[in-house]
């Protein structure tokens, strides 16, 4: 291949002198979006979604289940669900708990929520407890309501100690109402506890 070409005037120069035409600069296609993806960027994308994915995932598992899931050894209930019915707050009764919850009578459960008003025992200890699904949404928005409270009576032998974030309380669920001296329900809910683990 020759090293040489001529201009006009007649006379030779190296091909290497001579400047590319304006307008005419030759660049690579670039690949298609898929062939630019590698596994690095999956990865990275997978991790940032992780959190949005498990949000998603709980959620649709507590609207499928409707708030109580069976393990077998015991059930999962959501507190919120637990709670979240119409109820006279003096002349409520038993048959106004949605039945799925009333069957959980004697059922083992974990319960996932907040603690309230605790009573401890001089060295921190409890021996009782109220559970809500959130102190501030429960309690704060307008009057509380007896069926957002979970009376909690630590078995003897069980260690329970407050916590101000979330808990996870193992027990045994019982429909018990509650009433004040001057027949304002209280609370309908009662559990044993066995357990009390702190997620914080």
């Amino acid at each position: 291949m020759s090293l040489i070409s001529t201009q006009n005037d007649g006379m030779s120069v190296p091909s290497s002198a001579v400047a590319p035409a304006a307008g005419h600069l030759f660049v690579a296609p670039r690949p298609p979006v898929w062939k630019r993806i590698n596994y690095r960027m999956v990865f990275v994308i997978a991790l940032l979604m992780l959190p949005v994915f498990g949000f998603f995932y709980q959620w649709a598992r507590q609207e499928i289940s409707g708030g109580i899931i069976n393990y077998g050894s015991y059930f999962e209930v959501n507190l919120k669900a637990m709670s979240s019915f119409d109820m006279n707050q003096v002349s409520g009764r038993e048959t106004d708990i949605p039945p799925k919850f009333r069957a959980l009578e004697g059922k083992r459960v974990l319960l996932v929520g907040e603690m309230w008003a605790p009573r401890d025992a001089g060295d921190g200890s409890l021996g009782y407890f109220q559970l809500v699904y959130s102190r501030t949404k429960c309690c704060f928005n307008g009057p509380p309501l007896a069926q957002h409270f979970v009376d909690s009576n630590v078995k003897r032998g069980a260690a329970a100690y407050y916590s101000d974030g979330m808990v996870r309380v193992w027990g045994t669920l019982h429909i018990r109402f509650r009433r004040d001296p001057g027949g304002v329900i209280k609370s309908i809910y009662a559990v044993d506890v066995d357990k009390v683990e702190d997620m914080g």
